[in-house]
């Protein structure tokens, strides 16, 4: 059930554009057909509001599902409740909801893989070092994951942001350089206890290169705790980029974001239900099933579990 909650929120991230926007996905219009990727091609079609447009004798606009755009503003119609033109209503400034929310997913989801991304490749580099070598590179480097882990995390994201320019890509970054420390602990421990196998006395007798034998004999034997790491991982920073453009630290506006919409319904929270709810529900299955999926591998990798 999890596993099918994530693949359906993956293909909502990967499939956002044709799904919510006011960009149609296959056009005929003035005797010429184009798809969705050559509309981007041309500017004066982005600007065109295909909402109102009336298709003449021999046109023809394939709309995607949600046929709103998630920055566009329509004062007209907001802070409306759900209904059938939005079957999740709209904010402050007349925009639907449900395609903010669904273009908000590939915001969440980018974040997340990302910055769990960087975040294993500088914890198994750091602790394939300490635990294939030990001695004093082990010790400064648990020193250095000391240090890291005396800082709150959430406190020390915020400090480096509040630094730096409001950005998607350097919310990756940081929540990636502040979350590598459990990794490297968990990659050091297994190598502690592979690097005095056979295979690799033997690995060393043939006078293989330290690295070869690091990331080509050792590594892939010690992974198998880290996935179970990075499973749950992915849950938290989806809910820590969720929280930063939530207090307005997070991406920018417009980009559509659930922590942005929620921050919105700060102001209208006394009747403006549906910026609370759909968006705090989209984040709550998210992390949930993320969390579910780690439990389960977890128990899948450890044999004394599987009783």
């Amino acid at each position: 059930m999890a596993c099918g909650v994530l693949v359906l929120f993956l293909g909502v991230a990967l499939l956002g554009s044709f799904l919510a926007g006011d960009i149609p996905i296959y056009l005929i219009k003035q005797g010429r057909t184009y798809w969705f990727p050559n509309l981007i091609r041309y500017p004066d079609l982005l600007r065109f509001d295909f909402a109102r447009w009336t298709p003449q004798e021999g046109e023809y606009a394939l709309r995607p599902l949600v046929p709103y755009s998630p920055e566009r503003s329509d004062l007209r119609n907001r802070l409306k409740g759900p209904s059938r033109d939005h079957l999740l209503g709209t904010d402050d400034r007349g925009r639907d909801v449900l395609s903010r929310l669904i273009h908000g997913t590939r915001i969440s989801m980018s974040v997340g893989f990302v910055a769990v991304g960087i975040a294993l490749i500088i914890g198994v580099i750091v602790g394939s070092v300490a635990g294939f070598y030990g001695g004093r590179v082990d010790i400064v480097v648990q020193r250095i994951i000391e240090i890291m882990m005396c800082f709150p995390t959430f406190i020390l994201i915020l400090s480096l942001i509040a630094f730096l320019p409001p950005s998607i890509y350097n919310i990756m970054i940081v929540i990636g350089i502040t979350g590598w420390t459990d990794v490297a602990r968990l990659v050091r421990g297994e190598f502690l206890k592979l690097r005095e196998s056979d295979f690799a006395t033997a690995a060393r007798a043939i006078g293989l290169r330290d690295t070869r034998i690091m990331f080509r004999h050792l590594l892939p034997n010690a992974l198998a705790p880290v996935w179970v790491s990075a499973t749950f991982g992915v849950a938290g920073a989806i809910l820590i980029e969720s929280a930063l453009s939530f207090l307005g630290f997070g991406v920018p506006p417009p980009t559509p974001s659930w922590g942005e919409i929620l921050s919105q319904s700060k102001r209208y929270v006394d009747f403006a239900w549906w910026l609370v709810t759909f968006p705090g529900l989209a984040i709550f299955v998210t992390v949930t099933a993320f969390n579910l999926v780690g439990e389960g591998l977890r128990d899948a990798m450890d044999p004394r579990l599987r009783q």
